[in-house]
């Protein structure tokens, strides 16, 4: 199941998601064709955007079914983004669809990297093979950087650098040293992945690099 995050509704998408609070819901411009039926549906199902609650309808958006999710969080730091995600996947998991598209404008890059992790792990836990599955993964947008864990946690690092994997450790402090120096970011990369290879048995020396431009 494909997801992503945008303020206009890709062609492809057959599932728009929208994550409101109480305090926003009242005034909440959706980016779409009927916005005024979807708050007054939504209110006839008592969708206030109470912490928790949830709601789904089926609408015509430029002459195709979509199913349209609304998910409430709590305002301020109280808010569970990655609750938020797996209850979007929740809600359409046996529907067949294949394309989520969540509303990204109102939404902080950590409050996002939550909604998706949240969003992966409710997708592993249906999967008889990826529910047992521990992994740690490095997600960034070229601003924003976090580290999730197989535990369900979403944590920023410090010093504007990470690493995970059985070398990551030396991977790590190699980098930091290497943070004050004049180098570029891809440099500082190579170096530090080279130092723990060194180190570790269990690390390649053989690197692809990716660049995320800001």
């Amino acid at each position: 199941m494909k997801i992503n995050f945008t303020d206009e509704r890709p062609q492809d998408s057959d599932v728009l998601a929208f994550i409101v609070t109480k305090s926003t819901f009242v005034d909440f411009k959706f980016p779409l064709e009927k916005s005024d039926i979807i708050h007054a549906t939504a209110k006839l199902a008592r969708f206030e955007g109470a912490a928790g609650q949830s709601f789904l309808l089926i609408n015509e958006e430029a002459g195709k079914l979509v199913r349209i999710v609304l998910l409430a969080v709590a305002d301020g730091e109280t808010a569970d983004y990655q609750k938020a995600g797996g209850d979007i996947v929740a809600k359409v998991q046996t529907s067949g669809a294949k394309h989520i598209a969540v509303h990204g404008a109102n939404l902080s890059a950590k409050a996002a990297a939550e909604v998706a992790y949240g969003a992966t792990l409710r997708n592993w836990r249906m999967d008889k093979y990826l529910r047992n599955l521990e992994a740690m993964l490095i997600v960034t947008d070229g601003d924003g950087l976090f580290v999730l864990t197989g535990a369900g946690d979403v944590l920023e690092p410090e010093h504007d650098v990470t690493a995970i994997g059985s070398g990551g450790n030396y991977a790590l402090a190699a980098a930091r040293a290497l943070m004050d120096s004049d180098l570029p970011a891809e440099a500082i990369a190579r170096k530090a992945m080279a130092i723990a290879a060194d180190i570790c048995v269990y690390t390649n020396g053989n690197l692809t690099v990716e660049r995320i431009a800001k």
